[in-house]
């Protein structure tokens, strides 16, 4: 099936996004009489298509740029937009957003329907502020550096050169020698540029901070509360939940090193023997190649549910998909929604592991949620907050499972994922705890120095377990870890989503587990709702809880702890 953009009703078919062609649509949605709750209504559909619009042309421009970053002229047309259209647009958002509060109709529209649309708006009112335009234009702009850098980030090994991505698959090899220097050749890379992704923090500190500031705030972490819509938690609550991630989750991860440790007969565990096979057999090899890892992941979802397997298709077919690993293209993965088309890019850096499986389910998840959200009447009903979206990607890693024999020949390699795979999720928790908490002692303390920022991320991690390996000698390596995470570079205070996920994920796989059918029902129609729901409701729809609280952690790590048993 070839996919369609939907069909405009206001704005021109085959409009050209430049400046020259987008002002006289603002000023005629600025200007316009709303004299019903009609026309109210078809005002925000109007101005909804428009941004539809917008974000499209932006989402190409931020893919094209992610897949070759080398490439100047990419670069360029990411900038273009950053630089010369975002800046021009965000006075008049704000002025749209006036518009429709002061409307004497908007407390006539279906409150059931435009609660969380109102109350957004309403948010976003509160902290705009003029002066912060142009420095969310330079924060685009720097934020960008981070991909540049480390997409050229490569290394030699047996005498070839690999991506950092590539080059990992080596610190899974049987030979601790070979994952010793593979593991100090990656890190010794990313020394070479730990002082200019430094540099580059410390300027996004000093932007994000000012922002704050001009926004009436103490402190960035406070501003961005706001800014995420984190309407159903504070900022204590993440405390209270990484103290209960300490408390019930490290304990099992400490007590699984420590069978790490004496089944791979060793004095000590360090970095390098931590993605090691345990069983004394080669890493899990679940796929040869890009095409062949998406053709197993169409049979996967089509296993579970036809319709499932029929969108991963569909994006296939359209070639929404760039999976391999490759000099030039920026680290990472992700799920990118295409508001028009209706359907999602899906980007990732494989080196044909099992972490790379469990990356194709996850932004997998995140497709199908692009799918059942593509219809919704307002482009802002998409935009769901990230403790949703991530619901969805991390319950398809785990609903997915029992279909993983797609990828797997015999029933050992199998029985072995779906072990890497919980214990996974489990040292997922502990890790979002580092990041989390490190970004609130980042953005509340603004004026620390590079090197206060390494003590503080070295403490941190070792509350935690610094991944239970022992780091003597390895001083300099240590406190650089922290660098490899992109949403502390390009997407700030993203991050506790998922572990507040993770625990949502692990509680609809309990009742997938039950009740296969209601359950994958439940948390098809909770994705469905995109936000158009509080939160909680969206988890009461999925069939399960939005709670984090230490109780309900150690309930379900319980219940991990014992699927994992099972599988002996």
């Amino acid at each position: 099936m070839i996919l369609d953009k939907k069909t405009r009703t206001y704005i021109p078919q085959h409009l050209s996004i430049t400046w020259e062609t987008l002002e006289p649509i603002f000023a005629e949605l600025q200007h316009r009489e709303i004299n019903t709750e009609h026309e109210l209504e078809q005002w925000l559909k109007d101005r909804s298509e428009l941004e539809a619009a917008l974000e499209e042309d932006f989402a190409w421009r931020y893919i094209k740029m992610s897949c070759d970053t080398a490439n100047e002229e990419l670069v360029k047309n990411f900038q273009y937009f950053a630089e010369e259209i975002e800046p021009k647009i965000s006075p008049l958002s704000n002025e749209l957003n006036k518009k429709f509060v002061d409307s004497p109709f908007m407390d006539d529209l279906d409150k059931d329907k435009f609660f969380v649309y109102s109350r957004a708006i309403k948010k976003a009112l509160e902290i705009y502020r003029e002066e912060n335009i142009e420095l969310f234009t330079q924060l685009q702009v720097k934020q960008q550096k981070y991909q540049g850098i480390t997409g050229a980030m490569s290394v030699e090994l047996n005498g070839q050169e690999y991506t950092l991505e590539q080059a990992s698959i080596f610190i899974k090899d049987l030979n601790r020698e070979v994952r010793e220097n593979a593991w100090k050749t990656i890190q010794q890379r990313r020394l070479i540029d730990k002082d200019d992704l430094n540099i580059l923090f410390d300027e996004l500190i000093k932007l994000r901070n000012q922002v704050a500031l001009n926004a009436g705030f103490e402190n960035y972490r406070d501003y961005m509360f706001q800014a995420l819509g984190r309407f159903d938690y504070t900022p204590q609550d993440c405390y209270d939940f990484a103290n209960a991630i300490e408390k019930e989750i490290v304990p099992i991860l400490r007590a699984q090193a420590e069978k790490r440790r004496e089944a791979l007969n060793l004095e000590t565990l360090k970095p390098w023997d931590l993605e090691v096979s345990v069983s004394g057999k080669p890493a899990l090899k679940p796929f040869n190649n890009g095409a062949e890892l998406i053709d197993k992941t169409i049979a996967c979802f089509n296993a579970i549910d036809e319709t499932l397997g029929e969108r991963l298709a569909t994006m296939k077919a359209n070639q929404l998909f760039d999976v391999e690993s490759r000099k030039g293209k920026a680290p990472g993965g992700y799920n990118y929604p295409l508001a028009e088309t209706g359907a999602p890019f899906i980007f990732m850096n494989s080196a044909n592991s099992l972490r790379d499986l469990t990356t194709m389910v996850h932004e997998g998840g995140h497709a199908i949620h692009t799918f059942l959200t593509a219809n919704l009447t307002l482009n802002d009903f998409k935009h769901c907050p990230s403790e949703v979206a991530e619901l969805a990607s991390m319950s398809m890693e785990l609903i997915s499972m029992d279909n993983w024999d797609v990828y797997f020949d015999n029933e050992e390699d199998l029985i072995r994922a779906k072990k890497e795979q919980l214990a996974d999720v489990l040292k997922t928790l502990p890790w979002v705890a580092v990041i989390d908490q490190f970004q609130h002692w980042i953005y509340t303390n603004p004026n620390h120095t590079a090197a206060d920022r390494e003590e503080t991320f070295k403490q941190i991690y070792n509350r935690f377990g610094a991944g239970f390996a022992d780091w003597e000698g390895l001083d300099q390596q240590f406190g650089n870890v922290w660098q490899k995470q992109l949403h502390l570079f390009e997407v700030p205070f993203y991050y506790i989503e998922y572990a507040i996920a993770q625990l949502g994920a692990i509680a609809v796989w309990k009742n997938y587990k039950e009740h296969p059918q209601e359950a994958l029902q439940q948390y098809l129609a909770a994705l469905s709702l995109g936000y158009t729901k509080p939160i909680n409701e969206v988890y009461e729809t999925a069939g399960i809880k939005f709670d984090f609280s230490a109780d309900y952690v150690k309930e379900l790590a319980a219940f991990v702890k014992v699927e994992l048993e099972k599988l002996g």
